[in-house]
């Protein structure tokens, strides 16, 4: 049996190196170094250490917690990604990623910690992987968490030239006996607020659609300022210091992120059998990205609500005595509020929500 290594192998000389089997290590190496001052920047209280470790460590005690429960989410950016790749912009996609993690672990009433990230391709591309986690960084900055680690995956043969792939990791706690939802109640008011465009669901629809429409990522948007893939990559918005501050103030009884299964699927989650959302559709106006989807692909709006965001990126249930204070809250931190109906006894038959008016 070969022991595996030839006298000139040993001797450094016609040996396979993993840098020729296509994984660089060195490349890997440089990028840690870059991304180094991006994952300092996000450092908070309960931080330790920095990057390089076989894990990463928070100190939980350090962060204010006396009796906390861990909250853990992840979720990835999906075929919005496609669009970041053909157009070449990666530098805000890394705050999708975030935001799709931190706004479901508010929803639970926890606070972000800290965050790790997976990137994956076929060969690293040091300055692509650098503007992706400089994004990651940015979205942990306005999230309030801390960016702890990550895992960067050089895989040839498995991505296709310049295709990669990401998936987020975010870790919260909440004191022990505040989590959410709790004292869901009839008579609850329910805020929305705005959404940032698509964010960073329904993009296989999306990109459906924008085939059936004949125009490219660099046409101009039929909808906005500047081209068309520009507007489709504006980022997901981080709702947690504003969902935080309410919280703290009282009277939040749910918070729902509206993601996959759109407004009408997310809200449901948050209530006990016997409740419904009453949601007039004429309580905020749909953004014109949503009104250009449907017409484009003559959409139906039960379709639309299932779907997409429809410009309402987080919803809140509050106590009805509280709605306008937490409101007033919520508008100081720079958010557009609309007071988009109430919580009911659920209809016979009804799944949840119940719509009045109409959005299209």
């Amino acid at each position: 049996m070969s022991n595996g290594s030839s006298t000139e192998q040993k001797a450094g000389h016609n040996g396979l190196t993993y840098a020729q089997a296509g994984v660089d290590i060195d490349a890997g190496n440089r990028l840690v170094d870059r991304i180094k001052p991006a994952a300092k920047s996000t450092s908070r209280s309960g931080t330790m250490g920095g990057l390089g470790g076989f894990g990463a460590l928070f100190d939980l005690k350090a962060a204010g917690f006396e009796d906390p429960i861990l909250v853990a989410a992840t979720d990835g950016v999906g075929t919005k990604l496609r669009i970041a790749i053909d157009t070449g912009n990666v530098d805000t996609i890394g705050i999708d990623l975030v935001a799709m993690c931190v706004n479901d672990l508010v929803c639970q009433g926890a606070e972000p910690l800290f965050f790790l990230d997976y990137f994956a391709t076929g060969k690293l591309d040091v300055d692509q992987a650098a503007r992706i986690v400089e994004g990651i960084a940015e979205g942990c900055r306005q999230s309030g968490c801390a960016l702890t680690g990550g895992e960067t995956a050089e895989m040839p043969g498995m991505y296709h030239k310049g295709d990669f792939d990401l998936a987020g990791f975010a870790v919260g706690a909440m004191e022990r006996g505040t989590h959410l939802p709790a004292g869901v109640a009839e008579g609850d008011v329910l805020l929305g607020l705005a959404s940032n465009g698509v964010h960073s669901n329904g993009y296989s629809f999306v990109r459906k659609v924008v085939e059936l429409s004949g125009l490219g990522w660099d046409a101009a948007s039929p909808f906005s300022q500047g081209s068309l893939g520009e507007a489709l990559l504006a980022p997901t918005r981080l709702y947690v210091k504003q969902a935080l501050a309410a919280m703290r103030a009282g009277g939040v009884h749910a918070l729902a992120h509206i993601t996959g299964g759109g407004i009408t699927e997310n809200p449901p989650r948050v209530l006990s059998e016997g409740l419904a959302c009453e949601i007039d559709l004429g309580s905020w106006e749909l953004p014109p990205v949503f009104r250009w989807l449907a017409q484009t692909a003559q959409m139906s709006e039960p379709e639309l609500l299932k779907t997409f965001n429809c410009g309402i990126g987080m919803m809140l249930v509050v106590a009805a005595d509280q709605a306008d204070e937490i409101a007033a809250l919520l508008t100081g931190f720079g958010e557009k509020v609309s007071r988009m109906g109430q919580i009911i006894a659920a209809p016979e038959g009804s799944e949840g929500v119940v719509y009045k008016g109409r959005l299209l």
